[in-house]
């Protein structure tokens, strides 16, 4: 299994509709999904669960925001942006389900797990607030994503498209970030306009942004704590996280927030399957027709 061959099959270069699914009951249809020799398949599933999870919660968020926006262009952008994450969440969790061995499919893991199931980062859970809060959570989100999506496929590169034991960079795993730095840039690129535009407008906007920031900054530390399932240390980010917010926050006039960070319980936090009370409310939501109608398609 090369790299490049994999990276052709996910690129929306063969379909521009194929990261959204249209037309097609797996996602990865045609991509060799065997798992490279001398790597975990199910450590491998577990992390692309991860990364998965935290696109689904944080797309399902994104489109509540529909019909709410200020403007119909962000009505359209918010929109997008929730397809991008959706489109990933479908590419992860197929990979979960194929690593694994278990052949579940991406709906079985995105309508059929309880909520200690999931292994999102909180953050990507939280909902509610004024569009300050709104904009908040997605330059914090995009901004670690983008660096945690530019990470794998710098692995990837590195790797040079080996998939010996020595090797520790799955090829389907780097083209689906490879594919995904292309849309996380533009999703941390028009929430930092955003945060540009409120931070140095009125005094009114500049309350609201930073409202945002201080609501968001308790779930920071929790994006760079490193679980033993995760393929690659998420505390290297924060130097790139931190110097993309400080240019941010310099230009929008705001103050980094002074909160500390929220507690997990016994240790244990959204990779573990522990969330907020917030995640309940939001797949009774996301799952409610899956689960009222079992087996049924559509």
């Amino acid at each position: 299994m090369s790299f490049d061959n994999v990276y052709e099959a996910i690129t929306e270069d063969n379909d521009a509709r194929w990261a959204f699914g249209t037309g097609f009951e797996d996602p990865l249809s045609g991509v060799d999904t065997s798992v490279p020799s001398g790597m975990d398949g199910a450590r491998l599933a577990a992390y692309c669960l991860m990364l998965g999870d935290d696109a689904l919660i944080f797309s399902h968020r994104l489109q509540e925001w529909i019909t709410h926006a200020p403007e119909l262009e962000d009505e359209v952008a918010i929109a997008n942006i929730g397809l991008d994450l959706l489109g990933q969440a479908r590419l992860l969790l197929a990979r979960a389900g194929k690593a694994d061995g278990t052949g579940r499919a991406e709906d079985d893991l995105a309508f059929l797990r309880s909520e200690q199931e999931f292994r999102n980062v909180r953050l990507a859970e939280l909902g509610g607030g004024h569009f300050g809060h709104l904009i908040a959570r997605l330059f914090v989100f995009s901004t670690w994503r983008l660096a945690l999506f530019r990470q794998l496929e710098s692995d990837a590169a590195s790797a040079g498209g080996s998939t010996s034991a020595e090797s520790s960079v799955d090829p389907v795993l780097a083209a689906i970030a490879v594919k995904g730095v292309k849309e996380l840039t533009y999703h941390r690129d028009y929430a930092a306009q955003w945060l540009v535009r409120l931070g140095d407008g009125t005094p009114l906007s500049r309350e609201r942004m930073q409202e945002g920031l201080d609501a968001v900054w308790p779930y920071v530390d929790e994006l760079f704590a490193t679980h033993p399932d995760e393929l690659l240390d998420a505390a290297t980010l924060r130097a790139e996280f931190d110097a993309v917010l400080d240019q941010a926050f310099a230009a929008a006039t705001v103050d980094r927030p002074q909160r500390n960070a929220i507690a997990g319980v016994a240790g244990r936090a959204g990779r573990d399957g522990v969330h907020t009370e917030e995640m309940g409310f939001l797949l009774a939501e996301l799952q409610s027709v899956a689960r009222a109608m079992p087996g049924a398609t559509w």
